[in-house]
């Protein structure tokens, strides 16, 4: 019977990917649940020590108003739970899949997206793809398409440049094995030419793309097309003077045809098809925004390429490892497994993170634990960029058995269409009036009404039966770029928080839309990132009433000597040192998670509360969702203080009012107390009822210590505008003077 092999051994030696579950889960489950206790207990005493009516209105009503901040607190870190008590991790096993033939292989269809040229240069696009038409994949199979929502030929131009450029860069990329294989980040690598296998070719490359670099920038800043260059391809005669950003017509545009035999590179091998697309804009109609542009890229590469898998990629994050579309087959081509994969979902990565992260863009907790412990629940959040998508499931399929293998889910259309042909047919895809009466953005394609269409497609797609994999791989598969300044995270994370907390409230809500369809882990972890934009509450009131309550004498937790402080210092102390050997052991520092704490305490009190105020408010029918585009580009003096992990401000947002406003309140409390202890008040003879307190205002005071350098001492462009800093020390100082007795 020993050369006989079990039905288990055999799947697992067909298998093209193994999944492992992450160590130390029962440590945790442990650990978990004694916070658990804690948590209750904090609670308990919440509720058998309110404060009678004889001890003051103030404090009672500060009383109930940390009860249940603190109620907020307990529910939102019971949700975190679920999102560590599953981690999984997902290796590919590339190497089988490699022992296929080429003719194997599925087509791949990618869409890279922009929609401003000023905030997203035509350099930086052209980057991002670059880097995927050189990835390890045959070319024949694979296709490009670039979404323009600006429709600006500038962005045009640029695309043209680089399918000139890719002719060398391929090449150079498959037989040096280059990574990355973004030119822009490949050449601004620290590395001595001397070791690279041909120093002149390498020269020869590098110079090539600082010429095209040059002429796409010229081009760029003089803000119009040269008439020389407009006449080396047709595609240039869609623009005229009638022609503006939310005003023209559908332009679909071949720019390599790759069935073209004469399309080949400089080694003399194929070249991918690469497509420019459009869509057609008109005052009136809604435009959806990146959903809409998105739908359309699917409609137009149906009717070209059709590929059975679709790459979706923003138009910053270039590819860094080249066998990432060969990995993420893996899943989506596993024989046992595949069928039941709708996509696979790579983390968001960023080649400016600063050593510590200043802004907290890439916390390795984030990618390792969080959005891997979502996956192993098979419901891995879709984020929008970085995602391997089978088509059947992106068009609304609902899961099958039957979805066994892709090579015959693949129709191409008929190859013997001409370009012309093509385009034209493909313009009527992406035209305005095309979806109207149809299932587009409802149960086909992404969904539309959301500003994070990506999270509720993701959810839509689970709910029909989909799983979904998490994979984050060692060699990141693709690089983005981080914010570089507080001001554009905070509005990143505004809208971000905005638009999942209308998910929530919408019929899409994962507990009422995913009942019974997706696990109750993977519920509680989408409620996770859905809930940002509420739970700024509890951490608002926090942060005004424990500066406020100091600063008046009113303690609001036990004494150290009472057992009730026992539960309190056990949650607190236990929950941070878990929170620093988590980060610790992901490959962080500790001045990282430092940084962490103070950003997630600035997004609470500020992003999170204003997407909530806009959420509530949109709801009331008082306003229309909006889409805001983050700038890629930063200038000079900001760049360097960013690399300095210098804090930026330098406007008078209103979210650094409120930052400087808390800021200044933890200061004056603090202040207040030192004073009136010294001075013998009567409010403070018994200092050990306010010690908890005073150490947390303490900490608050610490976390703002960049801020308080931006007020005071710092003179830089990047410091707090002096306007900002009146307005706080007025406000902070009105709340001081609140009669709370």
């Amino acid at each position: 019977m020993g050369t006989y092999q079990t039905v288990q051994e055999r799947e697992k030696a067909l298998a093209l990917f193994e999944t492992k579950d992450a160590k130390g889960r029962l440590a945790f489950r442990l650990f978990s649940s004694s916070i658990f206790i804690g948590i209750c207990l904090i609670w308990l005493y919440r509720l058998m020590n309110i404060p009678a009516a004889e001890e003051g209105r103030a404090r009672w009503g500060c009383w109930i108003g940390m009860f249940m901040a603190e109620f907020g607190f307990g529910l939102y870190w019971i949700l975190n739970q679920a999102i560590r008590w599953n981690v999984v991790r997902y290796f590919p096993l590339k190497e089988r899949l490699s022992r296929s033939s080429d003719d194997d292989l599925p087509r791949v269809d990618v869409f890279v997206c922009t929609a401003d040229p000023t905030l997203e240069p035509p350099s930086l696009v052209i980057n991002t793809i670059l880097s995927v038409m050189s990835l390890n994949y045959p070319t024949e199979k694979l296709s490009i398409y670039l979404s323009d929502d600006g429709g600006s030929q500038l962005t045009f131009h640029a695309f043209m440049e680089a399918s000139h450029f890719a002719k060398h860069w391929i090449p150079f990329c498959k037989r040096f094995n280059v990574e990355p294989r973004s030119p822009e980040a490949y050449f601004t690598q620290d590395f001595d030419v001397r070791d690279t296998a041909n120093p002149e070719e390498w020269m020869f490359i590098k110079n090539q793309y600082k010429d095209m670099k040059k002429r796409i920038e010229a081009v760029t800043d003089k803000g119009c097309v040269p008439e020389e260059i407009k006449n080396q391809h047709k595609g240039f005669s869609e623009w005229n003077a009638d022609v503006t950003k939310q005003n023209h017509q559908p332009i679909v545009q071949f720019v390599i045809d790759g069935r073209d035999t004469d399309a080949v590179d400089s080694a003399g091998c194929r070249l991918p098809t690469l497509v420019y697309m459009a869509r057609e804009k008109r005052p009136g109609w809604p435009h959806h925004f990146k959903a809409g542009a998105m739908n359309a890229l699917i409609r137009v590469s149906s009717e070209i390429s059709n590929g059975a898998i679709i790459l979706n990629l923003d138009c910053d994050m270039y590819a860094n490892n080249a066998d990432s579309i060969r990995e993420a087959l893996c899943f989506l081509m596993d024989e046992n497994r595949g069928h039941q994969i709708a996509y696979v979902q790579h983390p968001q990565n960023y080649n400016n993170i600063t050593k510590n992260d200043l802004y907290g863009n890439s916390p390795p907790v984030s990618n390792k634990v969080e959005l891997a412990g979502v996956g192993g629940f098979g419901a891995a959040l879709y984020c929008g960029t970085g995602c391997f998508h089978r088509r059947a499931s992106l068009c609304g399929s609902k899961y099958s058995k039957e979805y066994k293998g892709l090579r015959n889910l693949e129709t191409r259309k008929d190859d013997t269409r001409t370009v012309g042909d093509l385009e034209e047919a493909s313009k009527v895809l992406a035209s305005c009036g095309y979806e109207q009466g149809t299932l587009w953005g409802k149960e086909m394609g992404l969904v539309y009404g959301c500003p994070v269409e990506d999270i509720v497609t993701g959810l839509t797609i689970q709910c029909r039966g989909w799983k979904s994999v998490y994979y984050n791989p060692d060699n990141k598969a693709f690089f983005g770029v981080a914010p570089p300044t507080l001001d554009i995270a905070l509005v990143q994370f505004t809208r971000w928080s905005d638009g999942m907390f209308q998910i929530f409230l919408s019929k899409y809500c994962p507990f009422i839309y995913g009942h019974n369809k997706i696990k109750l882990g993977a519920q509680m972890g989408y409620s996770v990132y859905l809930l940002w934009a509420p739970f700024s509450l509890p951490n608002l009131y926090y942060a005004i009433a424990l500066p406020l309550s100091l600063l008046h004498g009113i303690p609001l937790f036990p004494e150290v000597s009472s057992r009730w402080f026992i539960p309190f210092a056990y949650v607190f102390l236990s929950k941070n040192i878990y929170s620093v050997a988590e980060a610790l052991t992901c490959g962080s520092t500790f001045k990282a998670w430092w940084n962490l704490q103070r950003i997630w305490v600035i997004r609470r009190t500020t992003a999170f509360f204003f997407a909530f105020i806009d959420c509530i408010v949109r709801q009331l029918g008082l306003s229309q969702t909006t889409f805001s585009i983050t700038a890629k580009v930063v200038t000079e003096d900001v760049s360097k203080r960013y690399q300095q992990e210098i804090m930026e401000f330098g406007s008078t947002s209103i979210m650094f009012t409120v930052i400087s406003t808390l800021a200044m309140l933890n200061l004056f409390s603090l202040a207040g107390v030192l004073k009136m202890v010294f001075l013998g008040g009567s409010e403070y003879k018994d200092i050990e009822k306010l010690i908890c307190q005073v150490i947390l205002c303490g900490l608050m005071a610490m976390l703002n210590a960049p801020v308080y350098e931006a007020l005071f001492v710092r003179k830089d462009r990047g410091s707090i505008p002096a306007s900002v800093m009146f307005k706080s020390i007025v406000v902070a100082s009105l709340a001081c003077l609140l009669p709370l007795k």
